[in-house]
């Protein structure tokens, strides 16, 4: 079914009273779940950096697969449970009162 370019403003505003009364979001909410999103983006980008330089590395020297795989892994590890964290306080900061 195609829809006119007029549905659409009329659907948000006939859907923002019901939205509004269904939740009590502030903006305090919705900072805490941006902020849980850039932590997750910058963790990403630091696991990502992390493989690439890795894969680099074992290119470069190949007999050295087993240091660089074991030192990649524990770097990730760490990246990965300084973004868990900073998602768990972002949250937490935001949703509980």
């Amino acid at each position: 079914m195609k829809m006119s370019k007029f549905a659409y403003p009329a659907l948000a505003l006939l859907a923002t009273p019901a939205l509004a009364s269904a939740a009590d979001v502030g903006v305090g909410h919705g900072l805490a779940a941006l902020g849980a999103g850039i932590a997750v983006i910058g963790g990403g980008l630091g696991i990502g950096l992390i493989g690439k330089g890795a894969v680099e590395s074992i290119a470069r020297q190949p007999e050295a697969k087993g240091p660089i795989g074991t030192n990649m892994i524990l770097a990730a590890a760490l990246v990965e449970g300084a973004t868990l964290f900073a998602v768990v306080v972002g949250l937490l900061v935001g949703f509980v009162k």
